[in-house]
Parts: structure tokens; C-alpha cells; sequence
């Protein structure tokens, strides 16, 4: 990102060989709404352009090679949101310039869209403040509201409990708390998805007491962070753990012994009247619901670690730690690496590989949800939906999913949705076939 805040970006229209005949800008198009502004072009036919950022004073420029504006455009948008004005010009060589004066610092996304039922070729920016982009959606697309997934964050430890200790001197409990506060924002950030941080500072929180803020919260899956330690300082590698069926046992008798208590619920449904029998039927089958979809999201979570560095172990692991006990909520315990290894220690310090292990947990945890979303949630509804048009993306080097998706303005879900990818690997040359909603 350039100095205050503007956000540069310079793509070339769909590769492909054009005719010689001006591309006329049909109409243009602005609204603003809730710190964002989107600006479509309507073009005539597809044409190579530019877009890229002037400063003193902030001006987004769209240079559209042989082009020229519908003599049918009267009068241009007149500013609103981040757009203080809109200019228009040709250049002594031919090109078409579209100048937007901002008023303020925003990033920009932009993106090529091909002919619907309503529109024809477009151009279409989105600007935002300086902060969080998140995808616009327009009441024009129909959108219905479902309820947001909801993962509980856990970073393990805290207060008088530092966890283990590296020779650093490299505490458990700051780490945890520091990669947990990244996945949480990146959760945050995720369209239909919110975090919870269990322990946003440094205190101690009973292990029962975080099960039941994840039970409270009706998540649909708890993740706790911590770093593993051993005498061997040889070890190293992430691991993934979820609860062992005897843990899952012996949590299963405790809460049989306690259902008179009000409190003691699974799954939203009491056990105070049920009788015994009934309640171990209960807490059997919402155990192992819970246990096998822990199973699922810690492999895909295993495999996303494995692609940022080493695994201790590339299977999920089984264990009886007690965080992992909520019977009727997935869980899956993360060690990040090992404090204990020196070169592993100096890695957890590291801002950048924090995020990167933030990166790898979320994209294994969407791609759970993405495969199995809960069915009265915005993923599922999306999911649901049928694309009106698709946009071809060819990948070029230095191209990933993630930077593909923020230039589309799509989520990268759907586009693996779309292309039928089970990881968010691609390779140059590659074909994608990019969703676009109504609306644009």
C-alpha cells in the first residue's frame, strides 16, 4: 500500500484480440452506501485498461485504450461517497481517461465483468475506506440475511499460567494470545463468519469456563492456540488435536452424574428431565457429531499448516485435554510449532509468521464450512444461489487464490465452489471460472 493509504492496482482486460473500432463508455454508474463506493462503467465492447492511483491530490485513473464516452452520457455522476467529482478526457493517443477526485484515503478493488440480461460489458471499482474491505452486496441482488458461523477462539493459557517457556524466554500464553487476536480479525473480515475471542488479554480463564463461553456464544466450533514444548529441543512441527473417544467417555459420565443441573445442556436440549437412559443417548450422539466433524475441520487445518512449514504430525491427533470437552461443540486444539525448539521460537515471535499461521488455520477452517455449512447461515444461502454470469481468469505467475478473489470481489469459497477445487492451490495456466453476482 502507497502513503496514505491509497491502494494501487494496474490489470489488463481479458487477453484477446480486438477490432481497431472505439470501445464507447455506455454509462456510468455510482452509489455509495455504509463507507463504501462502487463505480461501474458500461461499455460497448471489452477493451484493454489500466487503473491505477495519482496523488497531490488523490485521483483513481481508468484508462480505456481506443475509447471514447456515448454522446448519450449528458452529464456525469455527481460525487458521492469517497468520489468527490468525476472528470472525463482523450488523450492525445486515443485513450479514454476517467479521472475520480477522492476525498479521503480508500483501497480500490476492481473487476471485468461480461454481459448479463441487463448489462452488457462493465468495468466495476469498489473503494473503501482505509481498513477492512468486505464484499458489497446491493438489495438489487436479492441478498437474505442467514446468520453468521460462529467460531469460538481460545488462546490457551494467560494470567499466572505463561504456559511453556522457550529459551528465549518466549512465553505460550503471548503467542497464543497473539495468533488467536489475528484469527479472530481475519474470522471478522470473512463474509458470513464471526469470532469470539475467548481471552482477548492477559488473564487466566478456567478450562470449563472457555467450553462454556464457546457454548454460550453458540459457536459452531472452537479452536484453541497454544505451542507445544518437550525436553527433545530436536521437535518441531505444527500438530492438530481433537478430543479421544475416552475423553469424550469420561466427559460423557460427568454430565450424566450432573444433569439435575438446569444448566447442564447439549445441543440448546436440557438433560435436567431426561432420565438416564435418554440423556446418554443424547450425549452420545451429539458427541459423536461433535467428534467427527472435530475429525474433519482438524484435517483440513493439518493440511493448510502444512503448506506454511513443518507438521510434527500430518494426521490429526487424539488426545483427552479438557479444553476440547464440549460435547455438542466441534473442537480442535492447534500447536503451532514447538517453544522448545530455538529456531521454532524466534518463528513464533515473528509478527509475519504469526499471520501466517492465523492465514493457514482460517483458510482450513473455511474450507470446512465451505464443504459443510451450517444450513440457516449466510455461507449456505450464498452457496445456494446460482451465479448469473462468470468471469474466465487465466493464472499468471505470482498469481493465488486469495489476491484473485479481493481483485474479483468475490469470496475465495466461491471460487473454489465454482472450479470444484479442494484446496486453494492453482497453478499458471490455469483456467478459473469466476462467480459474479447480480448486482454489478
Amino acid at each position: 500500500m502507497c502513503p496514505r493509504g491509497i491502494f494501487i492496482t494496474a490489470i489488463a482486460l481479458l487477453s484477446g484480440t480486438f477490432a481497431s473500432a472505439a470501445t464507447t463508455v455506455e454509462n456510468i454508474r455510482l452509489w455509495a452506501e455504509d463507507g463504501r463506493t462502487r463505480i461501474v462503467l458500461d461499455l460497448s465492447r471489452p477493451a484493454p485498461h489500466k487503473i491505477f492511483t495519482l496523488r497531490g491530490p488523490d485521483r483513481l485513473v481508468i484508462d480505456l485504450q481506443d475509447g471514447r464516452l456515448s454522446d448519450a452520457v449528458k452529464n456525469l455522476p455527481k460525487g458521492n461517497g469517497s468520489i468527490q467529482s468525476i472528470r472525463t478526457g482523450v488523450r492525445a493517443d486515443g485513450r479514454l481517461r476517467v479521472v475520480l477526485d477522492l476525498r479521503e484515503s480508500v483501497r480500490s478493488r476492481s473487476f471485468t465483468a461480461g454481459p448479463n440480461e441487463k448489462y452488457g460489458e462493465r468495468i466495476v471499482i469498489d473503494l473503501q475506506r482505509t481498513g477492512n474491505l468486505k464484499t458489497i452486496k446491493r438489495a438489487s441482488e436479492g441478498f437474505v440475511r442467514g446468520r453468521d458461523i460462529v467460531i469460538a477462539v481460545d488462546a490457551g493459557h494467560g494470567g499466572h499460567d505463561p504456559g511453556a517457556v522457550g529459551r528465549g524466554r518466549t512465553k505460550e500464553k503471548d503467542v497464543a494470545l497473539a495468533v488467536s487476536r489475528l484469527l479472530a480479525q481475519k474470522i471478522n473480515a470473512e463474509p458470513g463468519m464471526h469470532a469470539v475471542l475467548v481471552r482477548s488479554s492477559d488473564r487466566y480463564i478456567d478450562h470449563r469456563e472457555r467450553m462454556e463461553i464457546a457454548r454460550r456464544s453458540k459457536a459452531d466450533l472452537f479452536v484453541s492456540v497454544h505451542a507445544d514444548a518437550v525436553d527433545d529441543r530436536r521437535a518441531n512441527g505444527a500438530s492438530v488435536y481433537v478430543l479421544s473417544l475416552k475423553g469424550a467417555s469420561d466427559e460423557a459420565a460427568q454430565r450424566l452424574a450432573q444433569r439435575e443441573n438446569a444448566s447442564n445442556r447439549v445441543g440448546g436440549v436440557s438433560l435436567a428431565d431426561k432420565d438416564e437412559v435418554l440423556a446418554s443417548v443424547l450425549l452420545d450422539l451429539s458427541q459423536s457429531a461433535a467428534l467427527s466433524a472435530s475429525l474433519d475441520v482438524g484435517a483440513e487445518v493439518i493440511g493448510q499448516l502444512a503448506r506454511v512449514g513443518t507438521v510434527h504430525r500430518r494426521k490429526v491427533q487424539q488426545a483427552g485435554f479438557l479444553v476440547l470437552k464440549s460435547p455438542d461443540v466441534p473442537s480442535i486444539l492447534v500447536e503451532t510449532a514447538y517453544i522448545s525448539n530455538p529456531d521454532e521460537e524466534t518463528k513464533l515471535r515473528s509478527s509475519a509468521h504469526q499471520a501466517r499461521l492465523a492465514n493457514a488455520i482460517l483458510s482450513g477452517v473455511r474450507n470446512y464450512f465451505y464443504a459443510n455449512p451450517p444450513p440457516d447461515t449466510q455461507v449456505a444461502l450464498n452457496l445456494k444461489r446460482n451465479p448469473t454470469e462468470r468471469v474466465s481468469h487465466v493464472i499468471t505467475r505470482g498469481d493465488t487464490l486469495s489476491e484473485i478473489a479481493e481483485r474479483y470481489n468475490v469470496s475465495m469459497g466461491a471460487i473454489r465452489a465454482a472450479n470444484k477445487l479442494s484446496s486453494d492451490r492453482v497453478r499458471v495456466g490455469q483456467k478459473l471460472q469466476i462467480p459474479i453476482y447480480a448486482g454489478t
